[in-house]
């Protein structure tokens, strides 16, 4: 029998059904998703589905690819679920799960972005994701990295359902390989669709109010406006624009991307945004582990900053001295 699984061919002399292929292949049921010939395979059939002679199959996991603020802040909730800490961070970009674990760990984070791949059938005994960073621990959010249509978007998070039960997750779909801007047609479209389906959709879209009013009206439960491009570093480009979608927002406003430094994340809490995600800002740090725990603090300071209601700006200096009394 011949079998393609995650785009290679395989050839079997005996009739199998997909958990023998699996017992096979050394896979853990429970931590996988399975697509035949383009649909997706229940769990509860693993064990009964017989194969069929050229049968198309992916099988997918989990890759990398989410602190306790102060007493007077209430923390961050999104889709009814409460987070205490208002940093989200992803699990990509690390040199490998140990420092992936140990940076999530620094940052206090509680929730974290991850991507859906190809599980290695070649090398089966590649370390998983779920083995370092706790989905009994830390709230998973599966994403749709490097989709540029809502097709593409809807299949990856319909498989990361199915892999992990997770209905709350993080749609983009992009639109420019080089800026990777979102593609706000196709986020619309797929939004749409996963909201039918009962998904609870937070969405990486660009920072025009008239955008993300539409996502919100539409029932996406936490909107995403991009600081800068993907991976940047350059900081918030746009903080008017994000304070206006923010003014107008009745869920959670979440900056997703562009921050470099703690700076960049003490600005966005500041323009009163509810949370901030990063990946590159501390995988692709000197010491991503220091960083981690920089943004941890940065978060937190930009919160209580907001909280505090900064100062009247003025054109002129107003002395803190009193002038009375002068000699």
């Amino acid at each position: 029998m011949r079998l393609t699984i995650n785009g290679e061919t395989h050839q079997f002399e005996n009739p199998l059904n997909l958990g023998q292929l699996l017992n096979i292949l050394e896979l853990d049921g429970t931590k996988v998703a399975i697509e035949r010939n383009l649909e997706i395979v229940p769990k509860s059939q693993y064990s009964s589905l017989e194969l069929q002679d050229g049968d198309k199959l992916e099988i997918v996991h989990f890759i990398g690819g989410g602190n306790s603020m102060v007493a007077e802040d209430d923390g961050l909730v999104v889709a009814g679920r409460k987070l205490n800490s208002r940093l989200i961070v992803g699990t990509g970009k690390y040199k490998d799960f140990e420092e992936t674990k140990l940076a999530i760990e620094a940052s206090g984070a509680e929730m974290v972005t991850v991507a859906v791949r190809r599980v290695n059938i070649t090398d089966r005994k590649q370390p998983m994701l779920v083995d370092y960073v706790d989905p009994q621990k830390y709230v998973y959010l599966p994403n749709t990295a490097f989709c540029y249509t809502a097709d593409e978007a809807l299949r990856t998070l319909r498989l990361a359902r199915e892999a992990g039960g997770w209905d709350l997750v993080k749609l983009e779909v992009l639109g420019h390989e080089k800026t990777l801007y979102p593609n706000m047609v196709e986020t619309l479209k797929a939004a749409r669709t996963l909201i039918d389906e009962g998904f609870k959709v937070m969405v990486y879209c660009s920072d025009d109010p008239i955008m993300c009013q539409e996502l919100e009206d539409m029932g996406c439960v936490a909107i995403m406006p991009l600081g800068a491009p993907i991976g940047s570093g350059l900081g918030i480009q746009n903080p008017v624009g994000i304070g206006i979608i923010k003014e107008q927002a009745k869920v959670p406003v979440i900056v997703d991307a562009g921050v470099g430094t703690a700076s960049d994340a003490t600005i966005a809490m500041e323009l009163g945004c509810d949370g901030v995600l990063m990946n590159t800002a501390i995988a692709h740090a000197k010491n991503p582990v220091l960083m981690a725990a920089a943004m941890k603090d940065a978060v937190k300071a930009g919160r209580k900053s907001f909280l505090a209601g900064r100062m009247e700006r003025k054109k002129y200096a107003d002395p803190s001295s009193p002038l009375a009394g002068l000699i």
